[in-house]
């Protein structure tokens, strides 16, 4: 099996069962998120203790891409600091936006299975759209995130 062909499987797999689709009760962050060129919608929760990212789950209704994205993240993201998350937040932002990104896929794990969403130009906000809404959440910042 070639790469290419595992990070779709990866993707199919994400979207069919996704990881951490959830509400979490009592969360310390609750946030919207919203990309109206595709019609996705996601409700992110996080569940810190102190700077440590105890839980994170979301919910809503999107497309493959951003299914997928959201539950490798929230899978990812589970008792990382809030530090590394806005640095992952920024390196999967390059890795999706930038070609010349300098960022080594290798280094993000499955999160690389993204990767080449970056060829559709279209399909980047729905990759996308769960790690705004991180970051907005992770800044204390309770408005809903939009990808306008």
């Amino acid at each position: 099996m070639d790469l290419k062909s595992l990070y779709q499987d990866i993707i199919v797999d994400h979207n069919r069962s996704p990881r951490n689709f959830r509400r979490i009760e009592g969360a310390t962050r609750r946030i919207d998120g919203y990309n109206p060129l595709c019609g996705d919608r996601i409700t992110l929760y996080v569940k810190l203790s102190g700077d440590v990212i105890e839980d994170v789950s979301f919910e809503g209704s999107g497309c493959a891409i951003s299914t997928a994205s959201a539950s490798l993240m929230t899978e990812t993201l589970k008792g990382r600091r809030v530090e590394e998350a806005e640095q992952l937040f920024q390196s999967m932002h390059d890795l999706l936006t930038r070609e010349d990104s300098g960022v080594d896929p290798d280094s993000l794990g499955k999160l690389a299975a993204l990767e080449g969403v970056r060829d559709y130009p279209s399909r980047v906000k729905c990759a996308t759209l769960c790690w705004h809404t991180l970051h907005s959440a992770l800044q204390g910042d309770d408005q809903p995130v939009t990808t306008e």
